[in-house]
């Protein structure tokens, strides 16, 4: 290799650093030393292990043979113990071979005799050994490879390597042909590798045969729990060469290719990747570093390490691995161009052995390389699902403080976008060890062909990466504040969803959509920085290579080293082999930078507080006659606050107990029930509990999935337990019309459920526990009197008389059966006693007592005047009327959204599969995200400034290659000419490159940007159907990851795929350049690989489309989770939802690793067809007669073609992994283009300003459904609310009067007839003016996170005073006043930190500062108690006196007050007419429910002596 410059001062320069090299691989002596010290080793801990069976066995005796008697357990030979046997026989023949061979002094390089002997000697003992150590294996049946002989395989490897390379060396060097030895040399490497493989895995091969029929490999004789699971992993059970070449994935691409792969054809994972097994390992970890470093708080870098070492390290070795024989091309290239230099005086032999080197390396390369990057993958998985199932673990214990400190949106985002971040950081972890050897290994390339040149290289390699650290800074802050700025986005995007009724009803649409967009104009601020930065690093970092060389290169002409072709060659090749590294630094800082913010912020949130464990003290029944127990009881919500929530609480309820809580509006009575189930933090006292629980909280807490999920909640189902139930909730009729009964699907939050449908349904999940003790709050506010009568006197007084039940009322009819009663005020117990007892002593009860006897009395008093009109009155009469039920029917309608006839059509569902499209992703989306930012303007730009950047980087190559000489000849021009052309080249580059990163950058984010736009704008204009039918987890999906992926992944994914392409083409452009064959041999190759591709993508492409439809349930289900926690802890269910959490990431865990999997398969056959390619290439230069082609341009040809195998896979790889990101643009380009509502405001029907002035409501034939083929919900109502009077509207659950309401807001449309307020046709407006000019107070109070202020004025157009006149009116000026922030007061997420009632009164605020001409309320005062219902109604009364005021009312009394009142039944009208008329009518159903309503209130106290 130095002939050509031996002569010359430079070449003996040179030489003084390559010799030591040489003489290195040229001691072969030292490696028979070596040899020696191994085996000696090997031996002596063999011969020790005997020593210890031969003791073990004497102590043991026969013991151990009877024990083998009792089982007998058969085993199955796998192939690998076979191929096992195989390659131990030919390493012992082969050294037994070379041993002949030294007796007859045919071999061996080392000039000593003894050295050469002892050590085949002690080859062919050692591998003896071996062979007794495999059958030993075999007859002990055992499973796992002893450590020992791993071990030896992996230093026989080593040696055989060393070897190999020693052997390789000479004969170049010496120009020798190939001898017998160098074949043996071969075979040994080839045999110990795979040996060293087996040793890596682990495994004998060997399956146990056990008697019950199940065949399984055991771990070291311990059973295994997933033998089941593991039947459905072919993963689980493939081959080693099945692993090697991912065939074990064929079975599936064989279902893939024939049709769209559904989610139950995808197998199960292994049971290692399984959720469950993860879980407990990570529990586990979390365990050990908790006793180890003795905290509480254990740290979660330490159990991550904990958790993932043993599978890094194995990954890490691959890496290293590959990273190694990545620089054996680049080391070879210089002895290739002097083999072609020197052809005519070489053998062929010593050429096709350089062919030979070259292959080995890159099939060593790729096959290592698939390996790590497949087992980093299986990593990310494994550390995912541990980690997603420790947040869900810790979400659903939070303590209340924490609760209101992370909203679910922030906590979901912890979730999906700081767990995919810490997955990312697990690919990249291998590029940690392979930085350091990959830098190391091209500083000895360039230090063997270009001495103290190799110097310059390095340290302008450090200064480049030096260079980084400051920019890593700067890029950890900004991914920091996109984070947070994310989460906000993503905290009031979630809220939005949530909360979308209310925001229609309030006509709040443009305000929340444009503080969303705010939020995201700040997440676009920081996106926007970090990604400019992003594109200055790829700019220094594709300018590197150029810069390194040239840098090296003048260093070199300064020392007088001078540049051949074959050095600057194979410096070329270097220097683009350290582009890897250079290029994969910013990467992994970057990913270093996420990963540690996200792991910080899930780090915080697992140390988070939860609710304490021992607040509540659990003892049997058989212990106490208590139920429950409470003693000196200090409780509060928030420690901080110093304020004590409840104080002085004493209480003892004894077992069958019934205790009625009631009080006023934020007077703590939901937070006594609260205490009870500890849910509050305990400052003082003791809480004790005997027996079971069940909790009915006061906002319903229903899940999605059919009606009887909701009941049983876990309980296995039992017909007559479960009839009795149902029929006790008054559930029977409900179910009756529901064409799937209750397999009726629930939509999320029960959005397809009335009120009471869904307070009745979480009774009856409650009754069926069959719970000793029953906290239910206030569950009564929700259903109307009837159903609230057969309620109580059926379940509570019925099915449950002899339980103990805790239940907080408003309504005082329910008081008097109560054994107990517990008046709230100020968070203390005020009075207590029996209802007797309570109006003895005449203190704050009679409040309560007084305002529900004012009702009442109005209520009779109006019976009573009507029926002086009324002469034909009979005593007996009520005791025969017919039961109301037969009156008011329950009809198919649904009093939320109606939904309930579309689920009839759909077989029991409403929330149906996510959309999936099928097949390849159609050519318009790659269209529509081309195109859409100045119709694609800068894509032609961008490709242009690749190509530019390509073609001068080819350029300048083949400068250097032309201009350089080789052998003796003289350069064609002077070396700084040289030189300087080479800068300029290089700077053309550099500059193409900065302009292609910055245009990327730009066009990536306006697009992204121009996506998210449309999806919201679309998505908050939809109509309420589209939020009833789609689960809020499917949207917050795409707009947390797959936003993410657009903002941050997809330009780039996009870009790569041309720039490979452009990089592929011009090496092959290189190659077929100096030889043609090359060119003729890749259209048959790029025809196999374009075949591969089309076998690959169907399956992977439904793959990844599967995975990213089931990661939806997950957050979905965490949400619903969050939302329920109290529930789910009252009723001990947290196992059951945390392996329900379990299951749902298995689903996702399935398609994302086989699809992963998938990658690597297409990865590792088109590396193979690569490298043929390449050896084929070599082969043809090596064969061509001498002077056919100029060696130089041979030698750049063949640095192009080092890389072939990468550019080639990274081709088809990078388009499968655009294509599968492709998937997130397919997703929100879904809900883009959703069915809009109609347009806010028609200009050119726009109503006049002072647009109702009257208020005169007229309905004429209105019908309405939900679609063309559904019958009718509302039929042909026609009837006229007169302005400025009060209407009141009653029915029966179900008949239809919130129907009424939403068409009167347009939240439903007319199918048929119309709607006219004030002579204005509704339907002939937009809706914002609708909507604005009307008022409602709903059912459901809903609050938005933020302060008091902005709750009740979010549009800021009052002053402070009209604020707090109307605080003042709806009773709540004195309490705000009493706040240090007053109107700024702060509302947590749904407004948690204010009760029920009193988010009720901040609706009626609302509703106060608006001042419309028509007000409704919908079941306004369910939540207060009587007293505060009866202020409010004198509120309204006054305020509104000249308003037209629409009244949907359970409380009788609130609409016994109204001018007229309007009866539904069955979608139609059954009576309207004025309260007085219609009691004139003893056969009314107004006069019946009257009747109900009074008899009931007056005949409580009776009930509960008969109970007794």
């Amino acid at each position: 290799m130095m002939r050509s410059t031996i002569g010359s001062p430079e070449g003996l320069m040179l030489l003084q650093f390559r010799i030591p090299w040489r003489q290195l691989l040229s001691s072969s002596c030292l490696l028979e030393d070596a040899s020696i010290v191994l085996q000696l080793g090997f031996l002596g801990v063999l011969l020790l292990q005997f020593v210890i069976y031969v003791v073990e066995s004497k102590c043991r005796g026969r013991k151990k043979s009877m024990v083998g008697e009792k089982c007998s357990v058969g085993a199955k030979v796998g192939l690998s113990y076979k191929l096992t046997l195989v390659c131990s026989i030919l390493l012992l023949g082969a050294h037994f071979l070379e041993l002949l061979m030294l007796q007859s002094n045919n071999s061996a390089h080392c000039a000593l005799e003894v050295p050469n002997y002892a050590s085949e000697t002690m080859q062919v003992i050692s591998w003896s050994i071996s062979l007794i150590l495999l059958y030993k294996i075999l007859r002990d049946k055992q499973v796992r490879l002893p450590w020992i002989i791993r071990i030896w395989w992996i230093s026989s490897f080593l040696i055989s390597l060393a070897s190999a390379a020693i052997d390789g060396n000479y004969i170049i060097i010496n120009h020798e042909s190939l001898k017998v030895q160098s074949y043996a040399d071969a075979l040994n490497l080839l045999a110990s590798a795979f040996l060293l493989v087996i040793s890596i895995r682990g495994r004998t091969g060997i399956v146990l045969d056990i008697p019950n029929g199940i065949t399984a490999p055991l771990l070291n004789g311990k059973s295994e729990k997933h033998l089941e699971g593991k039947q459905d992993c072919p993963y689980g059970r493939a081959t080693l060469l099945q692993l090697v070449t991912f065939a074990w994935l064929n079975p599936l691409f064989e279902v893939g290719i024939k049709k769209p792969l559904d989610q139950d054809e995808v197998p199960e994972v292994d049971f290692r990747d399984s959720a469950h097994y993860l879980s407990r390992s990570f529990d586990d970890c979390l365990e050990h570093v908790r006793k180890k470093d003795g905290t509480a708080n254990p740290s979660i870098y330490k159990a991550i390490y904990i958790f993932a070492w043993k599978k890094a390290a194995i990954n890490a070795l691959f890496a290293v691995i590959s990273a190694s024989s990545s620089y054996v091309g680049p080391y070879l290239i210089d002895d290739f161009v002097n083999f072609l230099t020197e052809k005519k005086f070489r053998s062929l032999g010593s050429g096709y052995l350089l062919a030979l080197g070259f292959l080995s390396a890159k099939m060593v390369e790729t096959i290592a390389q698939r390996q790590w990057i497949f087992g980093a993958r299986q990593l990310g998985l494994r550390l995912r699902a541990a980690l997603i199932s420790q947040i869900y673990q810790k979400g659903i214990v939070l303590s209340s403080k924490s609760r209101q400190s992370h909203s679910s949106g922030e906590i979901i985002n912890y979730m999906s976008v700081d767990v995919q971040r810490i997955t990312d950081f697990i690919w990249y972890l291998n590029t940690i060890w392979m930085l350091p050897i990959q830098i190391s290994l091209a500083i000895f390339v360039l230090h063997t062909n270009l001495g103290l040149g190799s110097l310059v290289a390095l340290v302008v390699t450090l200064i480049i990466m030096c260079g980084n650290i400051p920019l890593t800074r700067i890029l950890k802050r900004f991914q920091t504040k996109i984070m947070e700025s994310k989460d906000d986005r993503m905290k009031a995007t979630s809220e939005v969803l949530r909360n979308m009724k209310t925001i229609k009803l309030q006509a709040w649409d443009s305000y929340f959509l444009d503080k969303l967009e705010i939020l995201r104009q700040t997440e676009y601020n920081w996106l926007w920085k970090s990604l400019r930065l992003l594109a200055l690093t790829a700019f220094i970092f594709w300018g590197s290579p150029a810069f390194i060389s040239v840098m090296t290169f003048g260093g070199c002409v300064l020392m007088g080293i001078p540049l051949t072709a074959g050095r600057v060659l194979s410096a070329l090749a270097t220097f683009r082999m350290l582009q890897d590294p250079i290029f994969n630094l910013p990467d992994l800082l970057s990913v270093i930078a996420q990963g540690k913010v996200s792991a910080d912020r899930i780090a915080s949130f697992l140390q988070q507080d939860e609710v304490q464990s021992d607040a509540v003290l659990y003892h049997s029944c058989s212990d106490t006659e208590f139920s429950v127990e409470i003693d000196g009881g200090k409780f509060c919500w928030n420690t901080e606050s110093g304020s004590a929530t409840l104080d002085g609480i004493n209480l003892r309820v004894k077992r069958g107990m019934k205790v009625a809580i009631c009080g006023t509006v934020g007077s703590g009575k939901s937070s006594l029930l609260s205490c009870v189930l500890g849910e509050m933090s305990k400052q003082s006292g003791t809480v004790k509990i005997s027996g079971t629980k069940a909790y009915v909280p006061q906002s319903p807490w229903i899940l999605t999935g059919d009606i009887r999920e909701n009941i049983l909640f876990g309980n296995p189902y039992d017909s007559d337990k479960y009839n009795r139930t149902v029929e006790a909730c008054a559930l029977t009729k409900d179910l009756e019309l529901f064409s799937a009964g209750d397999l009726t699907e629930i939509g999320e939050r029960g959005i397809n459920m009335s009120g009471g449908q869904k307070q009745r349904i979480q009774i009856a999940r409650a009754v069926y526990q069959d719970a000793d003790i029953y906290l239910l709050d206030d569950p009564f506010s929700a259903v109307d009197a009837h159903t609230g009568t057969q309620l109580f006197q059926d379940c509570l007084m019925g099915i449950l008389k002899d339980k103990t039940i805790l239940y907080v009322t408003h309504q005082v009819e329910f008081l008097p059966a109560a054994d107990l009663i517990l008046v709230m005020q100020n968070g203390r117990i005020a009075q207590a006693g029996s209802f007797e007892e309570l109006l003895k002593h005449n203190v704050g009860f009679e409040v309560i007592v007084g305002a529900h006897n004012e009702a009442l009395e109005s209520i009779l008093t109006v019976e009573s005047s009507s029926r002086t009109f009324n002469h034909e009155t009979d005593d007996g009469e009520s005791n025969s009327e017919p039961n109301p039920n037969a009156e008011f029917p329950h009809t198919k309608q649904d009093s939320e959204h109606n939904l309930c006839v579309e689920i009839a059509e759909k077989e029991g569902r409403l929330v149906q599969d996510e959309e999936r499209e099928k097949g390849s992703i159609g050519k318009e989306v790659y269209w529509s995200y081309l195109t859409i930012v100045k119709r694609g303007a800068f894509v032609p730009i961008i490709l242009l400034a690749q190509s530019s950047f390509q073609a001068l980087q080819i350029a300048s190559n083949y400068w250097m290659a032309w201009a350089c000489p080789t052998g003796n000849h003289e350069p064609v021009v002077g070396m700084h000419f040289i030189l300087f052309v080479y800068v300029l080249l290089a700077i053309g580059s550099s500059l193409c490159v900065l302009i292609r990163a910055t245009l990327l950058a730009i066009t990536g984010l306006l697009t992204s940007e121009k996506l998210f736009s449309n999806m919201l704008h679309s998505i908050i204009r939809a109509p309420m159907a589209f939020f009833d039918s789609t689960p809020t987890g499917r949207i917050l999906n795409r707009a947390s990851t797959d936003q993410s992926v657009l903002d941050l992944e997809l330009a780039n994914k996009i870009g790569w795929c041309a720039f490979s392409i452009i990089q592929l083409l011009g090496t092959i452009a290189v190659m077929s350049q100096v030889a043609w064959e090359v060119f003729a041999l890749f259209i048959p190759v790029t025809a196999i690989c374009i075949w591969y591709q089309r076998y690959y993508i169907p399956t992977a492409r439904e793959l990844a489309r599967l995975a990213g439809i089931q990661r939806a349930p997950i957050l979905h289900h965490f949400a619903e989770s969050l939302a329920g926690a109290a529930t789910i802890r009252a009723f001990d269910q947290k196992c059951r939802f945390i392996d329900s959490n379990l299951c749902l990431i298995d689903n996702h865990s399935r398609p994302w690793f086989h699809n992963v999997s998938a990658m690597e398969w297409l990865s590792f056959r088109l590396n193979q067809l690569s490298n043929f390619v390449f050896a084929f290439s070599l082969v043809l230069l090596v064969t061509l007669p001498d002077g056919i082609i100029d060696p130089s341009i041979a030698g750049l040809a063949v640095t192009y073609g080092i890389n072939l195998n990468v550019q080639q896979a990274s081709v088809i790889w990078n388009i499968c992994n655009a294509d599968n990101k492709m998937i997130s643009v397919e997703r929100i380009l879904q809900y883009s283009n959703i069915a809009s509502e109609a347009p806010l405001v028609i200009e050119d029907h726009r109503p006049p300003g002072n647009w109702p002035d009257i208020g005169t409501i007229q309905f004429t034939n209105l019908k309405i459904r939900y679609a063309e083929h559904l019958p009718s919900v509302l039929k042909s109502i026609t009837c006229t609310f007169p302005g400025k009077k009060k209407v009141g509207v009653v029915g029966r659950t179900g008949s239809g009067k919130s129907t009424l309401i939403q068409a009167i807001f347009r939240i439903v449309e007319p199918s048929e007839g119309s709607i006219i307020i004030d002579d204005v046709d509704i339907t002939k407006i937009g809706l914002h003016d609708l909507r604005s000019r009307l008022s409602i107070i709903p059912q459901d109070p809903t609050m938005f996170e933020g302060t008091v202020r902005g709750n009740l004025d979010p549009l800021d157009q009052y002053s402070d005073y009209e604020i707090w006149e109307a605080l003042d009116k709806c009773q709540l000026g004195d309490l705000m006043r009493g706040k240090p922030e007053k109107l700024e007061t702060t509302v947590v997420e749904n407004g948690e930190n204010w009760s029920v009632g009193q988010r009720q009164l901040f609706c009626l605020g609302r509703a106060l500062l608006k001042k419309s001409t028509v007000l409704v309320l919908d079941e306004a005062t369910a939540s207060v108690d009587s007293a505060t219902d009866g202020t409010i109604q004198k509120i309204i009364s006054q305020e509104f006196k000249d308003r037209t005021v629409v009244t949907i009312a359970h409380r009788i009394h609130t609409v016994i007050d109204s001018d007229l009142v309007l009866v539904l039944s069955d979608g139609r009208i059954a009576e309207y007419d004025t309260p007085a008329k219609l009691l004139e009518r003893e056969d009314s159903f107004f006069s019946r429910l009257i009747r109900e309503y009074s008899k009931r209130s007056q005949s409580f106290s009776s009930f509960s002596k008969i109970q007794s």
